[in-house]
């Protein structure tokens, strides 16, 4: 019997006489493509929706834009240490570089226009005056050494912010400075993302363990939340009937916490565990949007809580890289985030 090694050299002879040595070799290249290339991306749009990016000249990571205005929107540019505001009526960029370099990881806007960054590298939260060009730096304490994520309750009375490897949550206020830390019990819990809700009750992803955690404004008492063991939460957010939602950055889940009677369910995402959901944020209809970074490119996605079903699934142009964090800004219906591409972009989620 002839050897495998023996019959495909007779096979290749036979052809490289019949038909020549470069239409052989052409055919054996469009074969390789074939076999290794895979099939063809299939369209993964599902009721898309409009965005529209802005690439950021200055690069530094420009992220965690806050809709202020429909003139201005900031965004902190975290490698590149400045403050940025897009005007996406006109396109203009201006600029804002932080000779101490804080490396800005987040930022919000009160409602007399300041802007409020977090230092993270420099242990402060700078309140940045736009018209007097002026920076006002309040020096934290050293137990809240990397200010992260920044966010006002309503009236704007206090301004909580996390600090994810010094393991504290804060609030300041913003009338006399005064400021309170809530230590967390297990030394490496890594309070990350941080919403308000209705009530007021600030509501914490504790992205190094599978905890959520609230903190009662009134005496600081921390609860916490057990979700499944593998999770690993890393952004959250509250709907106006004053439910939790959190995506799970490990495992590839939207979860929902109904904090009374802490009744907890899950939705495994369109990309499963391949997900790595990232930045999330919730319209006025209380849809929830959110964006898997671990898919290239990354995918805008919406949730439907009444159905309980994923209903819209949006390539982001720029590819994204990853979205950390998202802003919806009511007036226009949109949702605001930046991407790992230096772009500041915007999903039109809402019909306006």
């Amino acid at each position: 019997m002839f050897g495998l090694t023996a019959i495909l050299k007779a096979v290749l002879h036979f052809y490289f006489n019949s038909f020549g040595y470069r239409l052989v070799m052409r055919h054996i290249l469009i074969l390789i493509v074939l076999v290794f290339a895979g099939p063809a991306h299939a369209d993964i749009s599902t009721n898309p929706v409009e965005i529209k990016e802005w690439k950021i000249p200055s690069g530094g990571r420009s992220r965690d834009p806050f809709a202020h205005r429909l003139d201005a929107v900031w965004f902190a540019g975290q490698a590149g240490n400045y403050l940025g505001r897009l005007n996406p009526q006109t396109d203009d960029i201006f600029i804002r570089y932080l000779d101490d370099e804080p490396g800005p990881h987040n930022l919000t806007v009160d409602a007399g226009g300041m802007v409020w960054y977090s230092g993270n590298l420099s242990g402060y939260i700078g309140r940045y005056d736009p018209v007097l060009d002026t920076i006002e730096k309040i020096t934290l304490p050293e137990e809240a050494y990397d200010p992260h994520t920044l966010v006002f309750d309503y009236g704007e009375k206090t301004l909580w912010f996390t600090a994810q490897n010094a393991n504290v949550i804060g609030r300041l206020s913003p009338k006399d400075h005064k400021i309170d830390i809530v230590a967390l019990p297990d030394q490496f819990s890594r309070p990350y993302g941080i919403a308000i809700s209705p009530s007021g009750v600030p509501w914490i992803a504790v992205f190094g363990s599978n905890h959520l955690v609230s903190v009662d404004p009134e005496t600081l008492k921390l609860t916490t939340v057990t979700l499944p063991d593998d999770a690993r939460p890393r952004r959250i957010d509250v709907t106006s009937d004053g439910t939790v939602w959190y995506v799970d950055y490990r495992r590839g889940y939207l979860g929902r916490l109904k904090p009374i009677g802490s009744d907890i369910k899950e939705w495994s995402m369109p990309s499963g565990s391949n997900a790595r959901p990232y930045g999330m944020a919730v319209d006025s209809q209380n849809n929830i949007w959110f964006v898997e970074t671990g898919i290239s490119p990354n995918l805008f996605v919406g949730f439907n809580p009444k159905s309980e079903k994923f209903f819209s699934i949006t390539p982001i142009p720029s590819g994204g890289g990853s979205v950390r964090h998202m802003h919806f800004q009511k007036e226009t219906g949109q949702v605001w985030f930046g991407t790992d591409e230096n772009t500041i972009g915007r999903a039109q989620v809402e019909a306006r």
